[in-house]
């Protein structure tokens, strides 16, 4: 797969100490998802980068989770004290945060992570996802974003994301901005990789139409 020429930087790598995972709490009908989570959380451990996460015992975030620590890796969960009474919270962690609210959550999350990627999961996984791209797109952060396209998951939203930029809701640079790939290891370099969109001239009121 070609890499977009908007959001490949040429000189400095994007450090990834931490990557943010947003995936399912439930592990999904198909048991390749189980062992993509399996993989990312091996992977991450290998490689030395930390989890950090929504810090649930349960689906594809428990089995990430789970894995990570079996390999002798990092991970650190963020998780409200809401759910925690629920007893959906992972106690093995090496690090676990109890907010108050999602917000908090994912503000938190967003603060102690170098990029982001999702894999499958529900409405709570895109809106971390979205969210996310929506503060990369007005530069409230600049951190790199991807979706590890597990078994064609993402297909249909990819085309959508397309049909958004086709209908002149998104900028191209903006539609580049999130990094696509079903090798986890391609993908992690796509994130070392990838430059976040020079908004400002987005942001310039006098420019906005001329997408």
């Amino acid at each position: 797969m070609l890499i977009s020429p908007y959001n490949l930087g040429m000189n400095a790598l994007n450090p990834l100490n931490s990557i943010c995972l947003f995936c399912g709490a439930s592990p999904g009908a198909n048991p390749i998802y189980r062992e993509a989570a399996r993989q990312f959380g091996t992977i991450l451990a290998e490689t030395h980068i930390r989890l950090i996460y929504g810090g649930g015992s349960v689906g594809l975030m428990g089995v990430a989770a789970d894995a990570c620590l079996a390999a002798g890796g990092e991970v650190v969960g963020v998780i409200p004290r809401l759910l925690m009474e629920k007893e959906v919270g992972h106690k093995g962690l090496t690090t676990l945060h109890v907010v108050e609210t999602m917000h908090e959550r994912k503000a938190l999350m967003t603060d102690l992570s170098d990029g982001f990627i999702a894999l499958p999961g529900g409405y709570g996984t895109l809106d971390e996802l979205f969210e996310s791209l929506t503060w990369l797109q007005l530069a409230y952060h600049t951190k790199p974003i991807g979706l590890y396209n597990v078994s064609g998951f993402y297909d249909k939203l990819i085309s959508f994301l397309d049909h958004m930029r086709d209908e002149r809701f998104l900028r191209d640079l903006h539609r580049d901005s999130i990094q696509v790939d079903a090798d986890l290891p391609t993908l992690i370099e796509k994130l070392r990789h990838a430059k976040a969109p020079e908004t400002g001239k987005w942001l310039d009121h006098a420019k906005r139409d001329d997408l």
